[in-house]
């Protein structure tokens, strides 16, 4: 740790309310795997701690690369290390390459046990964390985040958990990949709301900024709903996934906010209810799932 900054500082830096993002696909991923009558445990162990090691090294690298291109110097949500220069940027770099160390070693025995196939896919997770707000053009600050968290926060990480722990790759795992992909965007969408007036100022051109206030709470709020009614689209294979809906009222307290012309700071609880959403939804829509 870097002299004078704390454990309390590193693990908010870590950014806990992004982390259901990271570990409802691998719960629903094992739901879907369990469906198919094989599921390995320890393959899905290995599978979360890749999910957490990699979320929490994109979150390191983001602290790191906003922090060194001077885009974090006026923040409304909450404190990153390097902007703030309560910790050295080569410390925050270390920890993000230490995270993803620790989520290559754990995919390194998922791909040896089960195919190395799954190296490539570690490879581009890792590139694709990176390159979010690094490298010569962040494609983060180019409005293209969202597609990239559906992919790989959605189809990846929910159809590879399902690989990973029971050797197939059943059309149930799709599917069931996209209500979760949605709602990780949307945790992308209320991270982006709230800092609209920011990014744009430092020249972020997130989605959030490209359509605008209103436009993106409208989009903020399609995603949560067709979310929610997205489970039911694994009905006809999986009879109870439309348990998923029942997380309804849970969503409803964002959406309230979203709607009630709050403003920058005062949209920093949505971040952490949609983390909430995600929880109520994952671990109803997984149950139903594996039902």
């Amino acid at each position: 740790m870097t002299p004078g900054v704390g454990a309390a500082q590193w693990f908010a830096a870590a950014r806990p309310r992004t982390l259901p993002a990271a570990i409802i696909p691998v719960a629903v991923g094992v739901a879907v795997a369990r469906s198919t009558g094989h599921v390995v445990a320890w393959h899905a162990a290995l599978a979360l701690i890749v999910s957490l090691a990699m979320q929490i090294g994109a979150n390191f690298a983001n602290d790191y690369s906003d922090g060194v291109r001077g885009t974090d110097a006026e923040r409304v949500g909450p404190t990153r290390l390097v902007a703030t220069g309560l910790a050295s940027p080569g410390a925050v770099r270390f920890a993000a390459i230490a995270s993803f160390g620790v989520g290559a070693a754990a995919g390194l025995v998922l791909a040896v046990v089960v195919s190395p196939w799954l190296i490539a896919v570690g490879a581009a997770c890792i590139a694709a964390a990176w390159l979010y707000t690094g490298g010569p053009r962040p494609y983060g600050y180019a409005g293209y985040g969202e597609l990239f968290v559906f992919v790989f926060f959605g189809l990846v990480a929910v159809c590879g958990t399902t690989y990973v722990t029971s050797g197939e790759l059943p059309a149930t795992g799709w599917l069931a990949a996209i209500p979760v992909g949605l709602l990780a965007v949307a945790l992308l969408v209320a991270n982006n709301l709230r800092d609209i007036a920011t990014d744009a100022a430092a020249g972020k051109r997130t989605l959030a900024v490209r359509l605008g206030d209103r436009a993106t709470r409208a989009c903020y709020t399609a995603l949560v709903v067709v979310a929610l009614l997205a489970s039911a689209d694994v009905a006809p294979w999986r009879h109870f996934a439309p348990l998923g809906l029942l997380a309804a009222p849970v969503a409803a307290v964002p959406l309230r906010r979203v709607w009630s012309r709050a403003e920058g700071g005062a949209l920093v609880p949505v971040l952490a209810l949609t983390g909430v959403v995600q929880i109520a939804f994952g671990l109803a829509f997984a149950f139903g799932v594996a039902l």
